[in-house]
């Protein structure tokens, strides 16, 4: 077995291979920064065992919705079988926006890499914030 690094060695189980447990991801999430002026809120959504998010970011009218990208999930250690964080990217023609998301301690991180593509001479970014689940109790 080839390794980068010590801690992708493990002994797999071929009896405990299965789907990646998607259970931790679903939801809304709401930032926690109500001062925000990046992303307000993030939708995921499983369907037979595929992720997808939903951002909806801040506008000068409102929100602004980025559509449905794709989810890639990955799991904390090669043996697990949790989902723990996942990466999706959004291509909006004068810009790309690459999302990297970890689950700790009930939060989502998310961090966000924004570059430019189009010749307004932006520097591209990057920004990390935190979500909570909103649980509908309110």
């Amino acid at each position: 077995m080839q390794f980068a690094q010590i801690c992708d060695r493990v002994e797999t189980d071929a009896s405990a291979a299965g789907p990646i447990n998607l259970s931790a991801f679903p939801g809304i999430w709401v930032n926690s920064n109500p001062d925000t002026n990046g992303i307000a809120r993030m939708v995921m959504s499983e369907s037979d065992g595929n992720l997808s998010l939903r951002v909806y970011a801040i506008g000068p009218d409102g929100l602004i919705d980025w559509g449905m990208a794709d989810v890639s999930v990955f799991t904390s250690k090669p043996s697990s079988r949790i989902g723990a964080g996942f990466i999706c990217h959004y291509d909006f023609g004068f810009a790309q926006t690459r999302l990297q998301g970890m689950i700790a301690k009930g939060l989502l991180v998310l961090a966000q890499f924004h570059s430019f593509k189009d010749d307004s001479k932006r520097v591209d970014y990057f920004v990390r914030e935190y979500f909570a689940l909103a649980h509908g109790r309110y």
